[in-house]
């Protein structure tokens, strides 16, 4: 039986409260082979709830997909037992989707990043406790940037309002058959699989923030035979003129490269990790860069 996803979907996230907003900063890369005539495809114009209701349909299509989300799918375990009292990540999305919002408005005084909130004592401290063990491993190649702390609700890089708005899509997945790794065991090719993502791992340190050095990594995946077939002029063109598409191109292609990997996945083992969940990083090569070679 195949278990090598033949679809790959990369979703970069947006926690904007707007739906304009939303519409603008949700993109999606989705490669599938199989869908001869454009193989590739890069969009955007989906608030949250209709991005679900999207993956669901492309679920439909086929069932042996992997989908990559770029927010924290959970906090950290002390946060998850002791403050909100729960023992699976599971209770802690329905705390999460209820009181979310709340706690972004200071209902809970670990949330900083609003204007005028600075990060907590206890943060600055011990700073691990902001971060759940994924969030503080080194990530090969990168050495500029790290995962930010999912209790940062505002200001540069936050990912926290990401999160607690993204919560509810992991719920409505699991309940659409999706299968949450690593809460859950994958099941591919029967059941589609989410994992968390970090773009950082797939574009590497380069400026994501100018246009000019996007437009300069894009051409570098012109000359990589791997990504090359896939790419046409209008693909470059969105991915180099929004951060947001050049994430989700960059990760959807990085996640088919290793596509192999998705089908050695397990549940992670009882303890922290099944509650605070972890970063999909793909095996490196003996280089320590992501192989274009290992995609066939």
């Amino acid at each position: 039986m195949r278990r090598e996803p033949a679809r790959m979907i990369a979703v970069d996230w947006s926690g904007a409260e707007a739906k304009s907003g939303q519409k603008r900063h949700i993109w999606v890369a989705d490669l599938w082979p199989e869908r001869h005539e454009r193989p590739l495809t890069l969009t955007a114009g989906r608030t949250r709830e209709e991005t679900a209701e999207w993956l669901m349909e492309a679920a439909a299509e086929t069932r042996n997909l992997v989908v990559g989300l770029d927010f924290a799918f959970s906090y950290p375990a002390w946060f998850v037992r002791e403050e909100c009292g729960c023992g699976s990540a599971a209770d802690f999305w329905s705390v999460a989707a209820t009181e979310g919002e709340s706690w972004m408005r200071g209902a809970k005084p670990w949330f900083w990043g609003r204007p005028g909130v600075k990060k907590p004592g206890e943060f600055v401290e011990r700073p691990e406790r902001g971060f759940r063990r994924t969030d503080r491993e080194p990530l090969a190649g990168i050495r500029r940037t790290q995962p930010k702390s999912p209790f940062q609700v505002g200001g540069a890089g936050a990912v926290g309002t990401g999160t607690l708005r993204g919560i509810p899509l992991l719920q409505a997945l699991r309940r659409a058959g999706f299968r949450i790794w690593p809460f859950e065991q994958p099941a591919l090719p029967d059941a589609p699989l989410v994992v968390e993502i970090y773009p950082r791992v797939f574009t590497g340190d380069c400026t994501k923030s100018s246009a000019a050095e996007r437009a300069r990594e894009l051409r570098k995946l012109m000359q990589d035979e791997a990504c090359r077939k896939w790419l046409r002029e209008d693909l470059l063109a969105e991915a180099a003129a929004s951060e947001d598409a050049f994430d989700a191109l960059l990760s959807a292609l990085g996640m088919w490269r290793h596509r192999e990997q998705f089908a050695h996945l397990a549940q992670a083992a009882e303890g922290d990790e099944r509650l605070e969940g972890r970063i999909w990083v793909p095996h490196l090569g003996a280089a320590g860069r992501l192989s274009a070679s290992s995609g066939r």
